[in-house]
């Protein structure tokens, strides 16, 4: 975010981590890291999350996706699911089923 600011908007490194209360050390040991493999587990959890929410034209809540990611061959939770989805702002239509017209016995 920082390196962003930089070439984006022409901010120095040192404003934007003094902004953002970040110290220099911490700004460059973590410019080089690589993502850990939980991360890497994570981003592509959200990515099977989103697919899954977007081909099912988002009706599917957490439980139902989370049936489909099982099926699928991933090892994850339905609270771990709901977190993720509430994190990318992925929330379920609820299907309004049709009430009938007639009322029985009248």
């Amino acid at each position: 975010m920082i390196s962003d600011f930089r070439t984006e908007h022409g901010v120095s490194h040192r404003v934007s981590r003094r902004a953002l209360g970040v110290s220099e050390s911490w700004f460059y040991k973590h410019r080089t890291c690589r993502p850990t493999r939980h991360e890497l587990r994570r981003r592509h959890l959200a990515e099977a999350v989103r697919e899954e929410f977007i081909d099912f034209g988002g009706t599917y809540g957490s439980p139902k996706i989370w049936i489909q990611l099982v099926r699928q061959g991933w090892r994850v939770s339905v609270n771990t699911i709901a977190k993720l989805m509430a994190e990318l702002g992925l929330v379920a239509r609820k299907v309004r089923h049709r009430r009938g017209l007639t009322w029985p016995g009248r």
